[in-house]
């Protein structure tokens, strides 16, 4: 294709620590495969055969030595490393490979799954030499209970105001609900220029987005653009807007145009938070065909599982065991007599004889000792949940422990987990990061 493939990669998944503090978002699995294959898959599919991946040191070698990824993406990845503590926004990041970019762009982010027919996207961006072009969707009411939020009323997001015009194609402003102090403001020059436009809420930032080289060239000259995410293209409706000069003086003559696609249909989710990432892990694997028992996975034939269930490599899973809607990680251990629904299992997880889990979550190499009763429970990376009456200490990779003569509770940056030798019960507190607040004027 014409345009260069930009796919970020760097970054460290604020609105969901507990999952990423030990495991790189881009690594996460959602539906046993890293949660980078999706916009790499989408990429290829449609005919891409290189891409600029800009990424960690940490992701960079998981890209490199994973076999599986090796396997199933063919592109080219030229992948382009920036430090981690750098926190860099989008702009800053396409500032760092300026020199890479020969034409206009693609840019994806990591955390996006979606099947759109990206050929739309494409299309408005071609066929109006548009400066931007971008892809939205319908925000997704998730239907999943999250662990920690089981009869909570779970707070709303602040909303995105997005203005079109007539065709529902011509971007003309966003505003988030947070930057409005006394209500929604337009400008008198758009209101000329579009005395009818439709104001739309309820809509999700892909992170997508065609972008003219000309935009990396400009950010390159005035890097006072500091941004979280690519729409600060338009700050005040052209993303230059802090820039007084030439590119601004452009945008009232007309020449900046910035479109969006709106996705009515199909599946689009930025897995950027514990729902999210619960809800995509329910719904992708239904779109592959790919057999739910891995072939190297021992299951008994004493065991169930269930057909909405995966089952990764190398796997194994004893004796009276029953496996429902959910998926299990590669180089898992799943004893006897488990009772599994509704979770999603990571990476090499033990789970001891007994245990009865449901609604779960439970990071890469965590060990969950015998008996334990789990419901809507989050277990981060490397814990062990064991009785007190086997084990008195509580391994962890962070946090710090506190015993009494009944229990022993386990801290950690966001789990309480109380021990006790027939049970375990962990109280996961979720908080959130607000959406980065952006808007088109």
């Amino acid at each position: 294709m014409e345009l260069q493939a930009v796919l970020m990669a760097a970054g460290g998944g604020s609105r969901m620590m507990d999952l990423t503090y030990n495991t790189p978002k881009p690594l996460l699995p959602v539906g046993n495969r890293p949660l980078i294959w999706y916009p790499l898959n989408l990429l290829e599919r449609v005919g891409f055969e290189e891409v600029i991946v800009i990424t960690t040191k940490e992701v960079q070698k998981a890209l490199s030595t994973d076999q599986r990824l090796k396997t199933d993406v063919k592109m080219r990845l030229d992948v382009v490393c920036i430090q981690e503590e750098a926190d860099m926004g989008t702009a800053d990041a396409l500032r760092h490979i300026q020199q890479k970019i020969k034409t206009d762009i693609l840019v994806v982010s990591c955390d996006l799954i979606t099947d759109v027919a990206l050929h739309e996207v494409v299309d408005l961006f071609r066929a109006h030499n548009a400066t931007l072009s971008m892809l939205m969707s319908k925000v997704h009411e998730f239907t999943e209970t999250v662990p920690g939020q089981k009869g909570k009323k779970k707070a709303g997001e602040q909303r995105d105001f997005v203005g079109v015009d007539v065709t529902g194609k011509r971007l003309l402003f966003m505003a988030n609900e947070a930057d409005l102090e006394e209500g929604l403001v337009l400008r008198k020059s758009i209101m000329r220029k579009h005395p009818r436009m439709l104001i739309k809420t309820g809509l999700l930032d892909a992170h997508l987005y065609c972008l003219k080289r000309s935009v990396v060239d400009f950010l390159v000259h005035n890097n006072t653009s500091k941004d979280e995410a690519l729409l600060q293209l338009a700050r005040e409706r052209s993303c230059w807007n802090d820039h007084r000069g030439d590119m601004s003086e452009a945008y009232h003559g007309g020449k900046l145009r910035c479109y969006v696609h709106i996705m009515e249909e199909g599946m689009c989710y930025r897995v950027n938070t514990l729902a999210a990432y619960i809800e995509a892990n329910r719904v992708v694997p239904k779109l592959f065909e790919d057999p739910p028992i891995h072939p190297s996975a021992v299951v008994s034939e004493r065991s169930l599982v269930g057909s909405d269930s995966i089952i990764g490599p190398s796997c194994q899973i004893s004796d009276k065991t029953s496996i429902k809607r959910s998926n299990v990680g590669t180089s898992s251990i799943i004893k006897e007599k488990v009772k599994i629904t509704n979770s999603i299992i990571m990476n090499g997880v033990t789970i001891e004889e007994g245990c009865n889990i449901q609604g779960s979550v439970i990071c890469n190499n965590a060990m969950i000792g015998r008996g334990a009763d789990m419901k809507y429970c989050l277990v981060g990376s490397g814990q062990r949940i064991e009785p007190e009456g086997e084990n008195a200490a509580v391994q962890r990779s962070a946090g710090y422990t506190t015993r009494t003569r009944t229990h022993t509770l386990h801290f950690c940056s966001s789990a309480v987990f109380v021990l006790n030798p027939a049970f375990c019960v962990c109280v996961y507190v979720c908080t959130l990061t607000p959406m980065s607040a952006f808007s088109f004027v």
